[in-house]
């Protein structure tokens, strides 16, 4: 994943989350060479991104370059408009739910078909996600937990879940549950049991309804898409050839915009965006993610520095606008555990207060201990490298009275820490695995991402109460409150200091737009368009 450590909320998906994180760093091993295409044409479009991706597959898929190559190829029931994630609108189908949003109705809109000409049926709907219900160690596999799939007719799909999932229609816009042609999928290999083996066809040949279908792949190098000649959406792309390169260094992809020989750079960081000027068209937004620090609740692991008021004192004590300076172009003050744009995330973030931090130290009892601070220091999230983080961190921290070593380690060796809660106090990140505020619930009490830092259910029964009816909440306003009341009551009682929300930075030339991020998808390819 190039720029979001994504943590699935099954618990079949606690450890296998690291592994796709870890993607993103063993999986972008092509060249910084721009061997291929290069330049673009009036019909033709070229992007370079560090490749994460495994498979054209998009029932096997949940990775950054991924979700935007299934995003082209495949449609979704619901989708979102441009950068918007708030708010689902119909894709392939509309939709209603009952009062206690456990059962949702889905129909399918107008006479739609597929890149072969066939038409869009509620069977291939069933099929295309019971397919990855089946498929237990497929990725997204853990989304479509707890939900039953019925067709109704040829126009009518029924979900029914096992609890209040008001977030069901922000998940099945993700792209790794894009609608398949069932006839073509089945007749390669495509079973709902879990005996599948049709990702090898789907890696040579497309199947989807959307506005491209796959020309060819080479997962080290480039993929090369080409419009859809039976595409009838509206999202009909002006370019009928796109060409995506492995370019894995941003100073690669810098220099190829800035030289002509790309259209689209899609890694840059808040520095590199700096040198661009009015030839290039930038878009420079706050991604989903969230950079923040965990103080472990667990004496065994923190002994007497598992103390809440000292995760009090450290929160008071940052100042988050000197660390925002390291973060660039687009990057946010953390408000919360929610970040901006997400139901129930807060308008302001915490303001430096030394003298209420030096109060929390006192309450807690804090005689000088030294906190090991552990960190990835060779995974950069948006730009941001936890390195220079970290030591401003520390510094700021020892000028409150707080001494704290600095303890980092390769990623792939610290993930086994964090996510076996073994670390005492960790510097880390987050990022949505779909576009809801539920996402976000894990770090609550007894919860996931709070169970990693030792913080049980029962050392704040009200926050965890507080989750729980976020969770299960059927109306939409008492929905958001909740999620309001939750992001308030961890500022407050929480083990987490949430830092930074990164920048996240996509260029393209000047006469080049659309070209947006979208934290679901990375960037819809179809959107952008010749300037003008």
């Amino acid at each position: 994943m190039s720029s979001s450590l994504r943590m699935p909320l099954s618990s079949r998906s606690l450890i296998a989350v690291g592994a796709v994180a870890l993607l993103a760093v063993t999986g972008c091993s092509g060249g910084n060479s721009t061997n291929g295409e290069g330049g673009g044409s009036a019909d033709s479009l070229v992007i370079d991104a560090a490749f994460s991706i495994e498979t054209a597959d998009p029932g096997h898929s949940y990775d950054p370059t991924g979700n935007m190559l299934a995003k082209a190829l495949y449609e979704t029931l619901v989708d979102f408009e441009g950068s918007d994630v708030a708010t689902p609108v119909p894709g392939l189908a509309s939709w209603e739910q009952n009062d206690q949003a456990t059962e949702f109705t889905f129909t399918l809109e107008g006479d739609r078909v597929f890149s072969d000409g066939s038409p869009i049926e509620a069977k291939d709907v069933v099929f295309s996600l019971q397919r990855i219900q089946g498929m237990v160690e497929a990725k997204p596999n853990f989304l479509l937990a707890g939900i039953t799939i019925d067709e109704v007719d040829d126009k009518t799909v029924r979900f029914t879940t096992e609890s209040p999932m008001l977030q069901l229609p922000a998940i099945l816009a993700n792209p790794a549950l894009g609608i398949m042609n069932s006839d073509v999928v089945i007749e390669n290999g495509g079973t709902t049991d879990g005996t599948d083996t049709a990702q090898k066809f789907l890696d040579s040949e497309s199947a989807g309804s959307g506005p491209f279908v796959l020309d060819t792949l080479d997962l080290s190098s480039q993929i090369v898409l080409t419009g859809s000649d039976e595409y009838d959406g509206d999202e009909k792309s002006a370019y009928n050839r796109v060409v995506i390169r492995n370019v894995t260094e941003s100073a690669t992809q810098l220099a190829n915009l800035k030289g002509g020989d790309t259209m689209v750079a899609m890694d840059l960081n808040g520095d590199q965006v700096a040198t661009l000027g009015d030839d290039q068209n930038i878009d420079s937004v706050a991604s989903a993610q969230t950079i923040f620090l965990m103080l472990n609740q667990n004496p065994e692991i923190a002994g007497d520095l598992a103390n809440v008021k000292i995760a009090e004192a450290i929160r008071y004590a940052i100042d988050y606008d000197s660390l925002l300076e390291l973060a660039g172009a687009g990057s946010v003050q953390a408000t919360g555990v929610i970040p901006p744009a997400f139901e129930g995330a807060l308008d302001s973030g915490i303001e430096q207060d030394l003298d209420r931090s030096a109060a929390a130290l006192a309450e807690a009892g804090y005689t000088g201990q030294t906190l090991k601070l552990q960190f990835p220091n060779d995974y950069p999230v948006g730009g941001v490298e936890f390195t220079p983080l970290a030591e401003r961190v520390q510094a700021q921290l020892e000028d409150a009275g707080i001494a704290v070593e600095l303890a980092p380690a390769p990623f792939a060796t610290e993930l086994d820490a964090y996510v076996n809660g073994t670390e005492g106090f960790g510097l880390w990140f987050w990022g949505p695995d779909y576009a809801d505020s539920a996402n976000f619930l894990p770090f609550g009490p007894g919860l996931k991402v709070g169970l990693r830092s030792g913080w049980a259910a029962e050392m704040n029964p009200e926050v965890a109460g507080i989750a729980a009816g976020a969770a299960s909440a059927t109306d939409t306003d008492e929905r958001e409150a909740a999620f309001t009341e939750f992001a308030e009551a961890m500022q407050a009682d929480g083990p987490f200091v949430p830092l930074i929300v990164p920048g996240r930075n996509i260029a393209a030339a000047g006469d080049v737009t659309g070209a947006v991020y979208n934290s679901v998808w990375e960037m819809d390819i179809a959107e952008i368009a010749p300037a003008g």
